[in-house]
């Protein structure tokens, strides 16, 4: 069924007339369902003009606008085929960038500069699956999105104030609002066609996203007029390539007044010679996220890579030994690896683990089992003898959070071996297994000021246990909030630290060794809760 009336019938005809293409008639006559923008472009044309025929002359007297004479677009090999990819799923358009069916006769729109003609047809979808389908990517569903050139915004508003001036000779009227806008119309077309080509949903929660950006660069001066009178409208920004944005031209088109806007740009648009052109196609993941713990049971390996004045001090550290394995198989471009705390080079990770996440940025497989993920694990663990690692899983985004949400406030407990200047006997020691829940102030320590800001932090050492060794040795078990200094609550710090196990016992004391031995927070639970 046909979904205009006979009220739409001089509006129909004078954007016809003027070159308007019918699925753009559709939308300023406010037709807000589906079905008649999916039907083949001619027969929507054909069908226009049968239901403009009745009323033809009358027509044509009325709204004396000539009728554009057919434009035939230049013959070439469509620039699609050309699209080359450029790594890790970016898709490129060379030459011209431009798309026109062979031995096509079209007036293109002046209004979407063939936006809802020739991309919006099987043949273009088709194109851009074939680029998908060789991108590498797995997806099980995908988001389809679009970006349209800005001077398409200023056209639509050209046209809708003839629209509106016709209409108001009818008594009729029709808001900016009233008008399908032109991304939607181009989804309810494509859509579909998409799902049907690849066999997939297209869903909007999806990972996986396909883009397509437009450009129209023999129209791209429409907007400067904008800037001259609204200069409020256009700043420069650091990340934006032009100041006219399609955020910037819309504002300027709501400050513009109207007989302001007449004159300084055509109402009814000039119509093009030729369709836009496809700048970029680009297929890209969301980021997956990947968690478990670690021991580390090195004493001379840092837990990211180490590097002081562009020069590296360690060959490896945790997170690359970790983390170049899961890019590896997830085929992504890059990572962030991210954990709650970390230990000095010096200090070894043993009981539970340390719990970590890594960020894998647009991954080119995402599709794993249970017992995939665990001859990863096992991949990962005889790679190195100086980490393992355990409980690696998929998590979501918010699980990450939780990893890192109340660090300050977790309990950390540790094993140190502690000399002293004096000797000393286990009589000298016993006393430290009494105190309970200390209270220590700690200066920002000299070995992070380049990196932490100055303060004073106060933490609490909860709990103490020592074992004697040697009348210079003893080990010393700590619980202690999480953020303590361990080293500097041993020496001191130069007074940085206080009390400290060298001021309570009365002597110069050091730290030679030091494990993280238990996360107690951590202790039996999942990363994915």
């Amino acid at each position: 069924m046909f979904p205009l009336i006979a009220e739409n019938k001089r509006v129909a005809w004078l954007l016809l007339s003027t070159g308007t293409c019918p699925r753009c008639i559709f939308r300023f006559c406010a037709v807000d369902f589906h079905a008649p923008y999916k039907l083949p472009y001619k027969e929507l044309l054909d069908e226009l003009q049968k239901f403009l025929e009745t009323e033809k002359d009358t027509l044509i007297m009325e709204v004396p606008n000539p009728p554009l004479k057919k434009i035939r677009l230049e013959e070439s090999e469509d620039a699609i085929d050309n699209l080359n990819q450029n790594g890790e799923g970016r898709i490129s358009v060379t030459g011209d960038g431009s798309i026109a069916s062979k031995n096509s006769n079209i007036n293109v729109c002046n209004v979407c500069l063939g936006i809802l003609q020739e991309f919006c047809e099987k043949e273009f979808i088709k194109k851009v699956c074939r680029k998908v389908e060789a991108s590498g990517f797995e997806f099980t569903n995908l988001v389809f999105s679009v970006s349209f050139p800005p001077q398409l915004s200023v056209r639509e508003h050209a046209a809708w104030l003839l629209v509106k001036q016709e209409m108001g000779k009818q008594s009729r009227s029709l808001g900016r609002n009233d008008i399908v806008q032109l991304k939607e119309a181009y989804k309810w077309i494509t859509h579909p066609l998409f799902s049907e080509e690849l066999g997939v949903p297209v869903d909007g929660k999806s990972l996986f996203e396909v883009s397509v950006v437009f450009a129209h660069p023999a129209t791209v001066e429409d907007c400067h007029f904008l800037r001259a009178i609204c200069p409020d409208c256009f700043k420069p920004a650091k990340n934006k390539q032009s100041v006219f944005t399609r955020m910037a031209v819309m504002k300027a088109l709501n400050k513009i007044k109207e007989e302001d806007f007449r004159k300084q740009f055509p109402c009814p648009p000039n119509s093009p010679k030729a369709v836009c052109t496809v700048l970029d196609i680009e297929c890209a993941h969301g980021a997956v996220f990947v968690a478990g713990r670690y021991n580390k049971y090195s004493r001379n390996l840092p837990q990211t890579p180490w590097i002081i004045d562009g020069e590296r001090k360690l060959e490896s550290s945790v997170e690359e030994l970790i983390s170049d394995h899961l890019l590896t198989v997830f085929k992504a471009e890059s990572f962030n690896f991210s954990s709650s705390g970390r230990e000095d080079v010096d200090v070894r990770t043993l009981g539970n683990g340390r719990p970590f996440a890594v960020e894998l940025v647009n991954p080119h497989r995402v599709h794993f089992t249970s017992q995939d993920i665990k001859e990863l694990q096992q991949k990962i663990n005889n790679s190195s003898d100086k980490i393992q690692v355990r409980d690696l899983q998929l998590v979501t985004r918010e699980a990450i959070g939780h990893m890192k949400e109340g660090e300050e406030e977790k309990t950390k407990t540790y094993s140190a071996l502690i000399w002293t200047n004096k000797a000393i006997g286990k009589e000298d020691i016993e006393f430290l297994d009494d105190i309970k829940d200390l209270k220590i102030d700690q200066k920002t320590p000299l070995r992070v000021l380049h990196r932490r800001p100055l303060a004073v932090r106060t933490r609490i050492v909860h709990t103490m246990e020592t074992r004697y060794v040697d009348e210079h040795h003893f080990r010393l078990h700590l619980k202690t909030q999480a953020g303590t200094y361990i080293k500097e609550f041993v020496h001191g710090d130069f007074g940085r630290t206080k009390p400290n196990i060298g001021s309570l016992m009365n002597v110069a004391a050091d730290i030679l060794e030091l494990d993280v031995e238990v996360n107690s927070f951590t202790e039996g639970r999942s990363l994915a809760h």
